[in-house]
């Protein structure tokens, strides 16, 4: 398969976010994929540990405006962008101060009020979807990292299975050794319902309070690929995917790490 056009749904990228292997990670690889002649759309969160001025970020208006409903309350979705000038790559930003602080914070929002978990992590998926359709961007893959971006292969395959966008890309989810800050609000799978998603993929969550394992577990029968980003991430995810006959990428380090992935994204 020739790659040409990937989209990366991050969690976390160096140097918007203290270092970290995931945020390591979230830099290197769209580089790197870039570098190989693939074209290349990145997104994270924009957490209030960001500082917008000193990384120069501003807003795109032509993207910002549209609401996305939650839980029957609308939230409008501003997007802003940064350029990482070390790797040459625009860094699309996911905003909305109902999730994110809009004044510079001490630590990230998933960490400092965990009990919106659940809805930050619809918006933020919901806003990366929206805005990629806007956008008119095909991908040919999708790679997914971190727990904040779960709920992208659950949501594209069901509810946008049909978008042109979508339809013919290829999921891969990165799993870490991360876990869930708290436990998701029981209410979860009743709001994702409101967004038009099939009942019977949510009855198993339905009123409970999902954790890391079930949230990982969702997303990864959606997911069409997975790649171990950690080694120490869970086997017993690991082992789910691989009875389920897809293709997994086992971790590895060194200089080599981008072309493994690269060659693994061309197989599928």
């Amino acid at each position: 398969m020739d790659v040409r056009k990937v989209l990366f749904i991050s969690q976390e990228i160096s140097p918007y976010l203290p270092e970290s292997p995931m945020g390591e990670m979230g830099r290197l690889l769209p580089q790197g994929i870039q570098e190989r002649g693939a074209e290349v759309r990145t997104f994270m969160p924009k957490y209030g540990v960001i500082t917008e001025r000193r990384n120069q970020l501003h807003e795109v208006i032509r993207l910002s405006g549209l609401n996305i409903i939650i839980d029957d309350t609308d939230h409008p979705l501003i997007i802003k962008v940064a350029t990482l000038q070390s790797a040459r790559i625009q860094v699309y930003f996911i905003y909305n101060e109902d999730y994110f602080a809009h004044s510079l914070a001490k630590e990230m929002e998933t960490l400092s009020s965990p009990s919106d978990n659940d809805e930050r992590s619809i918006f933020y998926v919901r806003g990366v979807i929206e805005t990629v359709r806007k956008l008119r961007w095909i991908p040919d893959i999708i790679q997914c990292s971190g727990w904040i971006s779960a709920l992208a292969p659950f949501y594209i395959r069901t509810i946008y299975s049909d978008d042109p966008s979508f339809r013919d890309a290829k999921i891969v989810t990165g799993l870490y050794d991360e876990q869930l800050p708290a436990p998701l609000d029981a209410n979860l799978a009743a709001k994702m319902r409101q967004d038009g998603i099939p009942a019977t993929p949510l009855k198993p969550y339905q009123g409970k309070a999902m954790d890391y394992t079930d949230l990982m577990s969702l997303s990864l029968r959606y997911t069409d690929a997975v790649i171990a980003m950690s080694a120490t991430a869970d086997p017993a995810l690991l082992k789910q995917v691989s009875d389920a006959g897809k293709p997994v990428l086992d971790y590895s380090e060194g200089e080599e790490r981008v072309q493994q992935i690269y060659d693994f994204y061309r197989s599928l």
